[in-house]
């Protein structure tokens, strides 16, 4: 994925829309009240991890990437490297909770890195995998099957395997963990419409700002999915997204996505009074 300005603000605008579908929570796990350390894998802009540090000042805020696009200025427990987390990793220490989202286009062997959070999670501690899993579904049968998300939705996700790292991989999470050893794994679906064509305010909100991610980030990602899969050039990729971009619009269409948060617990002692500790923005350190 290319990372310049746009796509920046593309993820920061994705961090909102994430934020608001768990209402106002960064993460669903029971995490431990006062955690020491914490990792946010693929980091991107780090804005997770800066939240984060900001909500949980007992922790240690760790953020890594492949690309150095993090802020200068940031909480001091909030710190950032450079890393492939598909390399064996070097922390040399183990983690209270370890976060990854919207890995996409990313990953090749996902049971290999989620063994790694496995081995890298303290005991009693959590994994929590969040992603958006871009399957057009319709619950009303308004969206014929060649309508211009739907046809995209498909052709990037077939693309994505033939290139060898699949956008439908979030609906394996459950079972990757469970390999790994993690107990107590449960997973979340939400619904994010396409476009802000449903009638209540914060689910046309959500819509809106999915619509938005999709006519700014279509061609970045379609172009690398594309090009390896199916060798197609630039002016291919663009001509079929097209009629993506002109259907996105049209609010008759009620297509929706799901975002998947699947998390579970390495077998260990939990501090007492871990339960229902997630702080939600606005409330921090409360």
């Amino acid at each position: 994925m290319p990372i310049d300005e746009e796509e920046l603000d593309r993820i920061d605008l994705k961090h909102r829309l994430y934020t608001m579908l768990l209402g106002e929570k960064l993460f669903l796990a029971p995490i431990q009240p006062n955690p020491q350390r914490i990792l946010d894998l693929g980091t991107g802009s780090g804005i997770w991890a800066i939240d984060m540090a900001d909500a949980y000042t007992s922790a240690e805020v760790l953020g890594v990437d492949l690309a150095p696009i993090q802020p200068q200025w940031v909480p001091s427990n909030c710190r950032f490297e450079i890393d492939d987390v598909e390399e064996p990793w070097t922390y040399g220490r183990t983690f209270d909770f370890i976060h990854a989202r919207d890995f996409l286009f990313s990953i090749l062997d996902w049971q290999n890195l989620v063994n790694s959070c496995y081995e890298n999670t303290t005991p009693g501690g959590y994994t929590e995998l969040q992603c958006l899993l871009p399957e057009a579904h319709c619950d009303d049968d308004s969206t014929p099957a060649d309508q211009g998300v739907r046809e995209f939705s498909e052709k990037v996700c077939d693309a994505s395997e033939i290139a060898g790292w699949s956008l439908r991989e979030p609906k394996n999470y459950k079972k990757y963990m469970e390999n790994a050893g993690f107990e107590d794994v449960t997973e979340v679906r939400y619904k994010i419409p396409t476009s802000s064509w449903p009638k209540d305010k914060r689910t046309k909100m959500l819509g809106a700002l999915e619509m938005q991610s999709l006519l700014q980030g279509a061609s970045a990602f379609s172009l690398r999915a594309f090009s390896r899969a199916y060798g197609w050039t630039q002016t291919q990729t663009e001509m079929f997204l097209l009629k993506m971009r002109h259907d996105v619009r049209d609010l008759r269409y009620h297509t929706y996505y799901q975002f998947i948060v699947c998390y579970g617990r390495k077998p260990g002692s939990l501090i007492p009074g871990a339960s229902d500790s997630a702080v939600s923005l606005g409330h921090h350190g409360e």
